[in-house]
Formats: structure tokens, C-alpha cells, sequence
């Protein structure tokens, strides 16, 4: 009894001192999202349903500050069950909110469910967007803004305001013909994108007739703008008409501070760059043209100088050639981390560097088109994930995955025979460090993301990765970020300290590709039940799959629905 009371103190003592730390790190916010199709929106030449938050498209900032609680109840008033995922939000000790198929139950249709997660330990910019059913490619994503605690200094001036560039392609038309179109037609893979937005709004028109993207600003002052590429296919090269773009963050990474003409936005990126209104009064282009491919299509929007009666015109700010990798790879190598600066916490950047670490998993992942059961697939050493119906976080908490899934079936070092479905799940060493090596045999760039942390960005290659490869790292100052292109043919390599327990999902941040099956989880098990350890479930906790009584047995594998 005296053992049991002991510990019934300690959880008492362990709460207060978790409310306290809260009380005085940071603040709750409550946010009520009612999230339904809107026909209020044009984006494209063609009359579509967008997906709305609030009546909004993009949806809602969520601007929070390190260590705030952020609530989000989510009012599903589509015809379909809907996830959310915080795009690089590190959900530390706490994967149950992350909100993807490995770890969340769907929020069915005519329900509501509220997302409870604290920000811990990050600045930066990222966003959100829905992440089953293809969902993304017809909206629901906004920004988040995470923000420094007034006792950590920022490694710039402050400036005059901070505007978010939401930035992506579009596919006219309904989503679920798509993505139905995308289960049975080879063909589909490679159909073009129609448009690409700025802020949910299509390119800016001489004519002013049709509704674009103006962000008004006063000579002399400099801007923030949070530039990320919430897109379903294309990387995008940004650039301002005859104004630079200072670097200084990226994906919760203060950099060091390079000044740039033009940025190359991958897939799931996000970036911060300062730009200083310092032309005559007047209104410039701003564009954003996709990579490979070659199309006029482009995003453009204005900037407007509050003084200008002068509309924008002349020649659009011409960017690098559309093909040219070599000048994107540089720029990516160019990007390095700002050792000096601190970020979440007071110590500098540059004491967590991996010059010396010792890793102790390597994973080479090879990602590739093709059939399975004559249907169109994508593949990770030739295994296409298969979503089960019941999430895999669920299954490990109630049964030790039993009756979901096999641990450690994936082949994590080599390449299947033939191409098959799976439900991939590999142990991450808790503590450790791995090595991820992304090999791109498509050919298109790719991006990939893991959920639950940041990775250092130690390297890019063409043709085959081999361990002398290791020689051409960057381990001095490689950046620590969350979603990292991968150029067609070749290799990018990062490292990722498992500290976070949890189920992870590492994916393609191309819509398609993940759609179709590429990507797994990482289970990062750390056995002590101390909750400050890892995060109990939430007594919300919904249940479904096996779980569920009034469910049928899962089906057998095949084409999957759920994501």
C-alpha cells in the first residue's frame, strides 16, 4: 500500500508540475473548424468544389508561439471520413495526434473529433492539410506559424509584417475521379496539373478581371513571407520582379542568411525569406513556375506598394531554365545551418551538429512505379504499403500490432524480387541514429518527409548510393529540416536522432506517389511506461477497424481506399 501511495503522489506531483510548466512556457488555443466543400471558390477555369475550413480556403492560420497547447476540434461535414496532419509539427512524445492512417481513426462524416497537441521545442513555418482519401489534391490546408518565446533571440530585425505564400499545383475537376482514376489508369500518373495557385487564387491577369494574390506593402520596410509548397506534384522555382529574397529559415531552421534571385520549393517545403520594398512605387510581378516541365503554366500574384497607381507589367522575372537540376542541387547544397543562432531554446543551433555521430541503422529506399494485380502502384523496394483499416498505433497500444501487422517484414537495405503489397513497419533504435538514404528512380523529382522529427540534410548524388558516398557529406552545417527533395536518377541522404517514441510515418510528399503506396512507418519503442516518456492515448481515443464492433472484418490486401 505505502509503494502504491508513493506513486500515486508522484503522478500527482508529475501533473502539477506538467500544468505548471504550461501555465508559464506557454498559452492554450482553442480553434473550431467546421470543414465542408465550398462552391465559393474559383481556382481554376473549371467550376469545382473546394475543400473549406471555416468558409475559408486556405484555411486558418494557426499562429502559436514554442510550448503552446493547440486545440483544434474538427467539425467533419464532408461525405467522407477526414484526417488532418500538422506538416512538420514534431507531436513530441505524442504520435496519437499526428493524423495519419498509422496512427489516428478517421473522424467519420457528421462528427467531430479535437486534435489536442503541444508545440514543443520548434519555431518556424509549416502547415496543414488533410491526409486520407486524396483529399489534398481539392484543399483543406493552411498555415501554421510557430513563433519564438520573447527570451530567444531572433537572428534578424523584426520586421514590418509576416505574410504566408500558400503555393501550389491544381487539378481541375472532382478529386475522387482522380483518385479513382489513379487506382485503375496507368495514364493518370502523368496527367499535368492545370493550374498552380497562390493562396487558393489563380495567376494575376492584365485585365484585372480575375481574382489573384496582392499583398500591399510600404517603401522602405522589409517582410517576412512563410513560403510553402502545399502542392500535389510540382516543385516550383519562386522569384519577386526586381527584388531579392533574404534566406533565414526553413521548416523550424534559422539558416545562415544567403541572398537569392530565385528559390527552388520542393513538394512539402517551407521556407522563410525577408524581402525589402526598396523600388519606386509601383506594383511587381510575383511568379512561381514549375521544375520540369515544360508548360506555361505559372502561379502569379502582385506586390503592391501602398503609394503605386502603377500595375504591374514588362516582362515576368525570368527564373533558371525549367531543366536545369544543376543549378537546383547547388542551391540545395548552398542552404546550410545557422550554428550560431538559437531557435526553440537558448543553446545555439551548431551544439546539436553531426559531425560525430554514430549511427546505427542505415535504410536505403528505392522508390519506383509498378503493377501489382495489373493496377498502377508506387514502391519502396518494390513494396507498396497497404493501409490497413486499422490504424497501426491503435494495434501496437491494444495488441502489440498482433492481427494488423508483422514488424520488421520491410526490407530496409535491399530490393524485392517482385512487387508486392505491404504493411510496412520497421523498428527505429530509440536513441539512435539512422541514416536515410532516398534513391529516386522516377522521373520527376521527388520529396520525401518523416513525421515526428527533423533530419539533417547531409547529402546529394546522382546514379547509385554506395558508403563511399558518405565521403561527399556535409557534416559541418547541413540543415535540419523535415521534407527533402530527391532529384530524378540520383540519391539524397539525412540523419534523424530517434529520441521521439511513437509511430512515424516517413512518405512522399507527392500526392500520387503516397496515394499509391509510397511509404512506411517507423516504430520508435522506447519500453518505459513514465508518460513523460511517451504520451497515453487521449481520452478521446477513437476507435475503429478490429476495434470496432460494428466493423466487418478487414479485407484481404489490395488497391486501397483509405488514403
Amino acid at each position: 500500500m505505502a509503494c502504491s501511495s508513493s506513486l500515486n503522489w508522484i503522478l500527482v506531483w508529475a501533473a502539477l508540475l506538467t500544468a505548471f510548466a504550461r501555465r508559464t512556457n506557454g498559452i492554450d488555443i482553442f480553434m473550431d473548424w467546421n470543414v465542408s466543400f465550398s462552391n465559393s471558390f474559383s481556382p481554376s477555369s473549371v467550376d469545382q468544389q473546394v475543400i473549406a475550413i471555416n468558409g475559408m480556403f486556405p484555411g486558418p492560420l494557426i499562429n502559436a508561439t514554442t510550448n503552446d497547447v493547440v486545440h483544434v476540434n474538427v467539425f467533419n461535414f464532408l461525405d467522407e471520413p477526414l484526417l488532418f496532419t500538422w506538416n512538420g509539427i514534431q507531436q513530441r512524445l505524442n504520435s496519437w495526434q499526428d493524423g495519419v492512417s498509422g496512427t489516428n481513426c478517421p473522424i467519420k462524416p457528421s462528427t467531430n473529433w479535437t486534435y489536442v497537441f503541444q508545440i514543443k521545442d520548434q519555431i518556424g513555418s509549416f502547415f496543414y492539410f488533410p491526409s486520407i482519401n486524396f483529399q489534398k489534391a481539392s484543399g483543406g490546408y493552411g498555415p501554421i506559424r510557430v513563433n519564438n518565446r520573447n527570451v530567444i533571440a531572433v537572428p534578424f530585425l523584426k520586421p514590418e509584417a509576416e505574410f504566408d505564400l500558400l503555393i501550389g499545383d491544381w487539378y481541375a475537376g472532382d478529386y475522387k475521379y482522380y483518385r479513382t482514376l489513379l487506382g485503375t489508369e496507368v495514364s493518370a500518373f502523368d496527367v499535368i496539373p492545370d493550374a498552380i495557385l497562390i493562396n487558393g487564387k489563380g495567376p494575376y491577369a492584365d485585365s484585372m478581371s480575375t481574382a489573384h494574390e496582392s499583398f500591399t506593402v510600404e517603401k522602405g520596410k522589409t517582410y517576412r513571407f512563410r513560403i510553402s509548397n502545399v502542392g500535389s506534384t510540382l516543385s516550383f522555382n519562386f522569384r519577386i520582379q526586381n527584388h531579392a529574397m533574404l534566406l533565414v529559415e526553413t521548416e523550424g531552421s534559422y539558416t545562415n542568411q544567403i541572398t537569392l534571385n530565385s528559390l527552388d520549393v520542393h513538394v512539402g517545403q517551407s521556407y522563410s525569406v525577408l524581402v525589402t520594398v526598396d523600388q519606386n512605387d509601383a506594383d511587381f510581378y510575383m511568379v512561381a513556375s514549375s521544375k520540369l516541365l515544360d508548360t506555361s503554366i505559372v502561379g502569379l500574384g502582385v506586390l503592391h506598394y501602398s503609394n503605386s497607381t502603377t500595375p504591374a507589367s514588362g516582362p515576368q522575372p525570368a527564373g533558371p531554365d525549367a531543366f536545369d537540376l544543376e543549378f537546383s542541387v547547388n542551391q540545395a547544397k548552398s542552404i546550410r545551418w545557422n550554428l550560431t543562432a538559437g531557435a526553440a531554446r537558448p543553446n545555439p543551433q551548431g551544439t546539436f551538429a553531426v559531425t560525430n555521430v554514430t549511427l546505427s541503422q542505415t535504410f536505403i529506399l528505392h522508390s519506383a512505379r509498378a503493377e501489382i494485380n495489373g493496377a498502377p502502384r508506387l514502391v519502396v523496394n518494390n513494396v507498396s504499403y497497404y493501409t490497413p483499416n486499422t490504424p497501426l498505433k491503435l494495434a501496437d497500444h491494444l495488441t502489440n500490432g498482433s492481427g494488423v501487422y508483422t514488424l520488421d517484414q520491410f526490407p530496409v537495405q535491399s530490393v524485392n524480387a517482385e512487387a508486392a503489397y505491404g504493411i510496412s513497419v520497421v523498428t527505429g533504435n530509440h536513441k539512435g541514429w539512422i541514416e536515410l538514404v532516398f534513391k529516386n528512380n522516377l522521373d520527376g523529382i521527388d520529396s520525401w518527409h518523416l513525421d515526428g522529427f527533423s533530419f539533417f540534410v547531409v547529402g546529394f548524388g546522382n546514379g547509385d548510393w554506395t558508403p563511399d558516398s558518405r565521403k561527399t557529406y556535409n557534416v559541418i552545417d547541413p540543415v535540419s529540416r523535415s521534407s527533402t527533395q530527391v532529384y530524378p536518377g540520383g540519391w539524397t541522404a539525412v540523419y534523424a536522432f530517434l529520441d521521439n517514441p511513437g509511430m512515424w510515418n516517413l512518405r512522399s510528399q507527392n500526392l500520387k506517389n503516397w496515394y499509391l503506396g509510397q511509404e512506411l512507418y517507423i516504430r520508435v519503442y522506447d519500453p518505459d511506461p513514465n508518460p513523460a516518456k511517451e504520451h497515453p492515448p487521449p481520452e478521446n481515443l477513437l476507435l475503429c477497424g478490429i476495434f470496432d464492433p460494428s466493423n466487418a472484418p478487414a479485407p484481404a490486401p489490395g488497391p486501397k481506399t483509405g488514403l
